[in-house]
């Protein structure tokens, strides 16, 4: 007998069995036991410290279906030899392909959403995916399936100057889905790893990643393209009218992407600097391959083309040493001691919580003239980004209680 075909005959002639509650007992045995062994696995590699949280849940959710699915099919074999397991052979496909949907999900939401932040399009195609993958186990289950597989092939769609089966067609379509899921999953995994390496420098980590992540897509493309059947040596006429299009359409934009790998290959900029570049000045909180993002102190964020930042004088206040300089100038009067309040001011700022140490505060007398006498005070902050404008306040503050 054929299980494809059977299945649905088996089930309903085994509802009439009397021994159908030992198979009801077994699928509910094996849905508990490997519940319970997941969660004791999962218990037991987060003891050892070698998951994080996240990998955890997502550990649980695949490894669940899959021993329940093991346990099914060990106690399938196990009861078929002394009575009818229709109940059981259709609990089967129906684990397999929630094991399926819950690897399906894994890798979309690692490819697609891996800060956990899921959005509408994604729950769509999810769901989108999971209706079709019941479908088809309804399909099969009913044997209906290999009447479904010869309509798919019957069925001729035109392609150019070519019919194609739909068969074929759909074939192509699930190749190139599940190869690029793939080389996208890879590559979230190894900008994961990437990311957790302290010994490397933060901007070679981005480029690896990015260039990973490139690299592992095109491979994907012509894997996938080679799986459908499509002669690879076509890409070369693309391939050439592509170049001549980026060279004459696309040169500011090529430019960018090739400065910012530039930019992240010589580390003159890294994520957390203090950076003026024309009239934008803030501090880089993301560096991607075609633009850098800067944020200014009242929380305003420009976008800058990467190309200017190889093309063009690029002010950095933390490349070296992000202690940066805070001042405050006021004027006096001519008749004030000058040379008591010089001695004043450096131990008046100098008891600031912010202030550093090491450069000391210091006053000078910068210029003379007939409104008044014009005084500079001035501290070292290590983070001019977060405290600039709080101890410019305290300084001011200080100073006036200095001056009263």
């Amino acid at each position: 007998m054929n299980p494809t075909q059977n299945l649905w005959s088996q089930l309903l002639a085994d509802l009439n069995d009397p021994n159908l509650q030992w198979q009801l007992l077994a699928v509910l045995a094996c849905i508990v036991a490997g519940w319970w062994l997941s969660r004791v696995l999962v218990r037991r590699l987060s003891a050892s410290g070698r998951t994080a949280g996240g990998t955890q849940v997502s550990l649980g959710r695949l490894l669940t279906p899959l021993l329940v699915l093991l346990f099914i099919i060990l106690a399938t074999r196990a009861l078929s030899s002394f009575q009818s397991v229709g109940l059981m052979r259709v609990a089967i496909p129906l684990a397999l392909s929630y094991l399926l949907i819950r690897a399906v999900f894994y890798l979309l939401r690692m490819a697609f959403a891996p800060d956990g932040r899921v959005g509408v399009i994604l729950q769509t195609v999810e769901q989108a995916l999971a209706a079709l993958i019941w479908a088809g186990v309804a399909l099969y289950i009913t044997g209906l399936w290999p009447e479904f597989v010869d309509y798919l092939e019957q069925t001729k769609v035109p392609v150019g100057r070519h019919h194609e089966s739909l068969k074929v067609l759909l074939q192509a379509l699930v190749w190139v889905g599940v190869t690029l899921v793939l080389a996208l999953w890879a590559a979230a995994l190894l900008e994961q790893r990437l990311m957790q390496l302290d010994s490397m420098h933060s901007s070679l980590r981005a480029v690896l990643a990015r260039v990973g992540r490139g690299l592992l897509i095109l491979v994907a493309v012509l894997i996938s393209l080679s799986l459908v059947g499509i002669d690879l040596t076509v890409l070369s006429v693309f391939g050439g009218a592509l170049g001549v299009g980026l060279g004459l359409g696309l040169q500011k934009l090529v430019s960018s992407y090739v400065s910012g790998f530039v930019v992240l290959l010589e580390r003159s900029l890294s994520i957390g600097d203090l950076v003026s570049v024309e009239k934008f000045s803030g501090q880089i909180v993301q560096i991607n391959t075609r633009y850098t993002v800067l944020r200014a102190s009242d929380g305003t964020e420009a976008i800058i083309p990467n190309e200017m930042l190889v093309s063009q004088p690029v002010q950095n206040f933390s490349l070296s040493d992000r202690n940066s300089r805070v001042s405050s100038i006021f004027k006096v009067a001519h008749g004030a001691d000058v040379e008591r309040l010089l001695a004043a001011i450096p131990a008046v700022l100098a008891r600031l919580p912010q202030v550093l140490a090491n450069p000391e505060p210091s006053a000078h007398l910068l210029s003379m003239s007939p409104e008044g006498l014009e005084i500079e005070a001035a501290v070292w902050v290590d983070d001019p980004y977060k405290l600039r404008g709080s101890v410019q306040s305290a300084m001011n503050r200080a100073l006036l209680t200095l001056l009263h």
